[in-house]
């Protein structure tokens, strides 16, 4: 089992920034991918940026791509997602994942295990 807490989520004006963390506990994470994903109000779930646990490969979606940046801290077992000129289109709860390698790493399917989400308001 792993357990993943986020936090940092909050209300913030359009071209403004925020950092989400989330703390993962209960495994080693050696061999997971470790993922943002997001859900806006009326909208799917959609796939943000992603990392590797061991390499610290980094994946982004074209949306938030020179923006966002993805990041892990392997001694303290936390994942940041550092997000950059913000945009009202951002406005949307915001979910940490896990998931086990080999994987798609933009496919929610593949991660098995999530966060509560934290809410991220991007005002005009």
């Amino acid at each position: 089992q792993v357990q993943l807490v986020e936090s940092g989520g909050g209300l913030v004006q359009a071209g403004g920034s925020l950092r989400l963390s989330c703390t993962a506990s209960g495994r080693t994470l050696s061999n997971y991918v470790m993922g943002w994903f997001r859900r806006a109000p009326g909208k799917e779930r959609e796939f943000v940026a992603a990392i590797t646990w061991s390499a610290g490969s980094t994946y982004y979606a074209d949306s938030v791509k020179g923006r966002f940046t993805i990041s892990r801290n392997n001694a303290e077992n936390m994942v940041y997602l550092q997000m950059n000129s913000l945009k009202p289109e951002d406005t949307a709860v915001y979910y940490c994942a896990a998931g086990v390698v080999p994987m798609i790493v933009r496919a929610a399917e593949g991660y098995g295990y999530w966060g509560q989400g934290t809410q991220v308001t991007v005002s005009s």
